[in-house]
């Protein structure tokens, strides 16, 4: 397989061309189309964590702009701006997510989910929970949709919590093990391979 070619971009440079972009809301970056101009390096780690250049970005409220453009294509991830689109690496999932707030009980209750990059999502018909699972060792790994096909990990602790709330239900007549929120049932494990 041959190697992308380096985007010649500093993260300086990328956050500069980011400078007329309007500061409120999430930039608009399904409607940028610009041409590819390589790869950069840059990664995001499975636990949340970027990297440039092998060195993690320490700056939070840099971090959180790189993620307000992001977008997904396919497969691939890239930071998009009105004028280059550069790919990046991410590990599992572009984003994670640290905490939730439950408010109700059963089929009413909604499940609020924060990421580490401050987006939040309520779990339901537009931003489902999934689990999968690793079929040598059975360990979950959960996701939930955040935004324009890309992910956020749940993180463990924050499972944890999620788990907790379960319920069981019958999904096409099989019973799951899962959580409601928003009105839709997220069937996490079946109910026979609950230990």
């Amino acid at each position: 397989m041959s190697k992308e070619p380096r985007a010649a971009v500093s993260v300086d440079g990328l956050t500069a061309s980011l400078a007329a972009v309007p500061k409120k809301g999430l930039p608009p970056v399904h409607l940028w189309n610009p041409p590819y101009c390589g790869e950069m390096d840059m990664r995001i780690a499975r636990d949340g964590t970027w990297y440039h250049e092998g060195t993690p970005i320490g700056r939070a409220p840099m971090v959180k702009l790189f993620s307000s453009i992001l977008k997904r294509e396919g497969d691939r991830f890239y930071l998009v701006t009105p004028v280059e689109k550069l790919g990046i690496q991410v590990d599992d999932a572009p984003f994670l997510a640290t905490d939730f707030t439950a408010e109700g009980t059963g089929p009413t209750q909604r499940l609020t989910f924060a990421t580490k990059t401050g987006d939040e999502a309520v779990a339901g018909p537009d931003h489902a929970i999934r689990v999968v699972r690793n079929p040598d060792t059975g360990e979950p790994s959960p996701y939930i949709h955040i935004r324009a096909g890309m992910e956020a990990l749940i993180d463990r602790k924050t499972f944890y919590r999620l788990v907790d709330l379960g319920t069981q239900e019958e999904v096409d007549g099989t019973p799951w093990f899962g959580v409601w929120s928003a009105g839709v049932f997220f069937p996490m494990i079946p109910s026979a391979d609950l230990p």
